[in-house]
This record gives C-alpha cells, structure tokens and sequence, in this order.
C-alpha cells in the first residue's frame, strides 16, 4: 500500500481502531511534527482528544535518520546499544546530541504548550500514534514516559512499521495496530507519495481543531 499523505494515512488507520470509539478517558497522543496529521484523524474518527508526547530521536550526527537512541518527556533517555557499538560512537558525541535534542524537545513544549497539554490524570488508555516506525526508538521512549507516569494501557497505532520493530515492541504494550508491516521497510517516507515535513503551524493548527471539535462536542452534550 502507498499513501496519498498523511491524511490518508491516517483514515485507514482509524478504521483498524474503531474498537476504541468513544471510549472514556481515552486520548489520542501523536509524537510531533510528523505523527499528528496522521492523529488527527484517529481523534477525529474516534471522537476522542488529542494532544502530543513529546520525543526526540538522537541521530547520528553523520547519519541523522539512523537512532542511537531517544529521549522523552519525564528524564526518559534510551540508548540502542547495538548502534553505539558498530559506529564506535563516543560518549561526548552522545551528549552533546541528547543536549541539542533535549533543547529542541524544550523549544517544542513552549511552542505548543497553548494548544496541548491536558491533564495526564485522564490518560486511561492512550493511543501513540506516529507516521511510521523504524527503529522504534521514539515510540519505546514515549511508552517507557507514560508507564512512568501510570498510564495501564497502551496501544501504538502506525500506518506503517518495520516488522522486526513491531516484535520487539509488542511485549511491552498491551496492542499495536498497523496497516503495513514490511519484511524491508527501507524509509518511512518510501510509502507515502507526499512526504513533505509537517511544520509547527501545522501541529498547532491540528491541535486547535480537535481542541475546538471536543469542546463544541462537550457544549452539545451539556444542551441535550
């Protein structure tokens, strides 16, 4: 399968999630920039809220696309031993990239923080949507954050994933949905027709919609 975009993306995952319609104390979490249009639609479709887990990939600094590792919200740091190994990666070279990386997870919590940010008390059951996995260093980040702060069930919902990334990940949530599981992934991007990266003002303008949908739901709700 080849998606159009995003979007698309997104609505064929939503069908494979339907279970979850409507479901109280669920949220739709997307790792920015590129997983929330892909959410949105989850949310939209599923009539829940979204919001956005912040994670940083840390990359090599010759090979940016290729994870070392990953931090998220919540002093939460992974490193892929495996990686570090094969490229003789020294410990200052880690450091100084989980430093630039977490200085960008900062400058991303204050951009977004007016249109995010919702009680974490409500997190019953979130959903970690992304556009696609490869080394799954970000995802395992974002789970490893939101166990740490007691979410008991969580579901990785992807249009696309490496196969071996999804068994490895498969033991510590309790479901991952994706549309695609290749044996060869090559790139996430490899399987959408357009790939373009999903700016900032496109992560507050997703996250304003949902924010305006849910609360126009709760007023009609109130008034019946």
């Amino acid at each position: 399968m080849l998606f159009r975009d995003r979007t698309h993306a997104g609505q064929i995952l939503a069908e494979k999630l339907r279970k979850y319609a409507n479901r109280p104390g669920l949220v739709i979490l997307a790792l920015p920039r590129g997983g929330v249009p892909v959410a949105y639609e989850v949310a939209k479709a599923l009539n829940a809220p979204l919001d956005i887990f912040l994670v940083r990939k840390l990359g090599l600094p010759w090979h940016p696309e290729l994870a070392m590792g990953a931090i998220a919200d919540g002093d939460i740091r992974i490193l892929n031993d495996d990686i570090i190994r094969a490229y003789r990666v020294p410990k200052l070279v880690i450091e100084k990239v989980a430093t630039e990386e977490r200085s960008e997870l900062e400058r991303r919590q204050k951009e977004y923080s007016e249109f995010a940010n919702r009680p974490k008390d409500d997190w019953k059951t979130a959903i970690l949507v992304d556009d696609g996995l490869a080394t799954g260093a970000t995802m395992f980040a974002a789970v490893l954050s939101l166990r740490k702060i007691g979410c008991d069930h969580i579901v990785i919902a992807v249009p696309v994933s490496a196969l071996d990334t999804l068994v490895w990940l498969k033991s510590h949530v309790e479901e991952i949905v994706c549309a695609e599981t290749p044996e060869t992934l090559g790139s996430v991007g490899s399987w959408y027709q357009n790939f373009d990266q999903t700016s900032d003002e496109e992560v507050k303008g997703f996250l304003l919609l949902s924010r305006l949908a849910s609360n126009g739901t709760s007023s009609l709700q109130s008034h019946a």
